[in-house]
């Protein structure tokens, strides 16, 4: 999965017609409405969009025939593996009527073509763990974890005997991370992960 590491914007004409696409960032629903509004163009015939958030997603043709613009916007942002993303596609007619099929390559392409411009950043799903260290072992296993790329330690809350740390990690280094902890403290310390 993709995030947008910055907004990006992309403008072509087709047939006479100009097609500006906007793509933005959004953490919420709430957020990307917000995105809407406020890149919308007035003077534009069509603020066509679509957004993604998990699994969570919607569209709009905004007065173009159903499904010629939204649903191809949509598919261009799924096509590129991308979330917690909102395209806007505004259209401001130029006289010349694109059919349907034209609608829907005009709106998925210019989607497409800034989304591809875009520059990006991968995000990996992640789990948070927490594991006890006694203080004997505390130094050695965090300058372990913090070698290991995308291992973060968050909180470290000192006991009587060591440290209480709270770690989040890339969901797929669950059991390598586990073993190394156990390796390093003789089985003594367990990364516990939820």
């Amino acid at each position: 999965m993709f995030q947008l590491e910055q907004s990006a914007t992309f403008e072509q004409v087709v047939k006479k017609s100009r097609f500006l696409a906007t793509a933005l960032s959004v953490a919420s629903d709430e957020e990307a409405k917000a995105a809407i509004v406020a890149r919308g163009h007035a003077d534009a015939n069509h603020n066509c969009w679509a957004w993604r958030i998990g699994n969570a997603y919607r569209f709009s043709d905004d007065g173009e025939p159903g499904g010629t613009a939204g649903k191809p916007i949509l598919a261009a942002i799924d096509g590129q593996s991308l979330d917690r993303i909102v395209v806007i596609v505004t259209r401001w007619f130029g006289g010349i009527l694109l059919g349907s099929g034209g609608l829907v390559r005009a709106y998925g392409g210019t989607a497409a073509a800034c989304l591809r411009g875009a520059s990006l950043i991968e995000v990996k799903p992640s789990v948070t763990g927490f594991l006890s260290l006694e203080f004997s072992e505390l130094a050695r296993v965090k300058a372990k974890l913090a070698a290991c790329p995308d291992v973060k330690v968050v909180d470290e809350r000192f006991t009587d005997t060591g440290a209480d740390l709270l770690i989040t990690l890339p969901e797929t280094d669950i059991e390598a991370v586990s073993r190394m902890i156990a390796d390093l403290t003789n089985g003594r310390a367990e990364l516990s992960s939820g």
